[in-house]
């Protein structure tokens, strides 16, 4: 066995996706091209339209050639299939907000102008990893302070005074800034990590697993559990809260490799859905309808329950886009599209999303797996990924009532500018790393 084969844990993976494929790329882009342009013709024939879903098809066929021809041009060794990947949830996304909420199916589309844009920029500067690991302080300040804004000035665009206040407005503009949070708190674990591990390496002369639980380790599960606190105390938001933690544990754990720090993530996981649940009514009325919607299905638990509906009415091939009822669960375009989905396009609509992002995460995590570059790299890398996986797992869970509804997005596919504009940065930080793998 050689060295190179024992510095990688996955040499099969490597040898997979050391061929890029970039000759098929077009040819990828080109079959999700056909995909979108069938759901908004399906569209156009049962709603009876002139044209009006195709102003949508025609900004996601600019995003895709644009997307494709600048990362050939600027970022020619980029793995390609994540591109590929993206654009197809992403116009998926397009076909089924456009079915759902069409009136929201415009703003969805200029949000993915300005992700793509973006994605672009991240993905085109050359040193946009090393201003990340250089700035990791400022930009961590700078999170903070969002965050206290939206504690304190957060509004919601519904207008509801029970409605939780997670976003910054400015007229008709909303931003979340929980979602930006997500790239740069990840950015920020992975870089301090990084350090933490080569320094206790030069100490001890071991791996920092070896090492046991030293106050480095430990200190940072506290804090970020702290952080988390107060995001769920003081913004009601649940998803956010876990989703930051969760993340933040399986990074502790690849920088570690000890099964110590995820028993202690996974007790104050626990102590605070128990301290959660006795305090606030809206993670009580989640637990509750989890474990039991069916005694108020046409109360507090119709959402859920209307969702459960919609997953047995798809069967296997489903009704067919346009031809089901799933405007019958509240705010289908946003917390529950991937039910709506199942209902209209059945299981194998199910799969082909399921397997859409475990591709994409395998190409993600064999990036980390791959890369030449520090530790720093590989860790972002691998936080990157397990952010869009573990929120697309929540989500995907919680309408199938497998785990308590979190109310995060889908990734990619929900309506939500926000979060499409996150998750094209963290695509465009992926893809820039991608350009470094073996």
């Amino acid at each position: 066995m050689t060295r190179t084969d024992v510095d990688n844990p996955l040499p099969v993976v490597r040898a997979v996706v050391g061929s890029r494929g970039r000759g098929n790329v077009w040819l990828l882009l080109l079959l999700a091209g056909g995909f979108v342009f069938a759901g908004m013709a399906s569209i156009t024939v049962t709603r009876a339209s002139a044209g009006e879903p195709w102003a949508g098809f025609a900004v996601w066929i600019l995003c895709t050639l644009g997307a494709a021809s600048m990362l050939k041009w600027r970022l020619p060794n980029h793995d390609p299939l994540l591109l590929a990947l993206s654009m197809f949830l992403s116009g998926w996304g397009l076909v089924a907000i456009e079915r759902l909420a069409p009136a929201f199916a415009s703003r969805q589309a200029l949000w993915l102008m300005i992700s793509v844009t973006a994605m672009l920029g991240i993905a085109a500067f050359p040193h946009v990893l090393r201003w990340l690991r250089g700035y990791r302080y400022s930009l961590l300040a700078a999170a903070l302070l969002l965050l206290a804004a939206t504690i304190v000035l957060g509004r919601n665009p519904s207008g509801l005074d029970f409605a939780p206040r997670l976003w910054l407005g400015l007229g008709a503009f909303y931003f979340q800034p929980s979602e930006l949070m997500k790239v740069i708190l990840v950015a920020y674990m992975a870089s301090y990590l990084a350090e933490q591990n080569t320094a206790l390496r030069a100490r001890t002369g071991t791996s920092a697993g070896a090492t046991g639980l030293s106050l480095r380790l430990v200190g940072p599960i506290l804090l970020m559990w702290l952080l988390s606190m107060v995001i769920l105390v003081w913004q009601r938001d649940l998803g956010t809260a876990m989703l930051f933690f969760i993340v933040f544990i399986l990074l502790l754990y690849l920088s570690s490799g000890d099964l110590r720090l995820v028993l202690s993530g996974a007790l104050l996981v626990l102590v605070a859905g128990i301290v959660a649940y006795q305090l606030f009514d809206v993670v009580q009325l989640r637990v509750d309808i989890w474990l039991d919607p069916w005694p108020e299905a046409d109360g507090r638990a119709y959402q859920i329950v209307q969702s459960l509906m919609a997953f047995g009415a798809g069967g296997v091939a489903g009704a067919g886009v346009g031809l089901g009822s799933p405007g019958y669960i509240p705010v289908v375009h946003s917390d529950f599209i991937f039910a709506a989905i199942a209902e209209e396009w059945g299981l194998l609509g199910v799969v082909a999303i399921l397997s859409s992002f475990g591709v994409l995460a395998w190409r993600d995590l064999a990036i980390a797996l791959n890369h030449h570059g520090s530790a720093f790299h590989r860790l972002l890398a691998a936080g990157l990924t397990m952010t869009l996986l573990v929120q697309a797992l929540m989500i995907m869970a919680g309408v199938l009532k497998l785990l308590p509804l979190t109310g995060v997005t889908l990734p990619f596919i929900s309506y939500g500018g926000s979060s499409l504009f996150a998750c094209h940065i963290m695509l465009g930080l992926l893809l820039r790393l991608s350009a470094g793998a073996r």
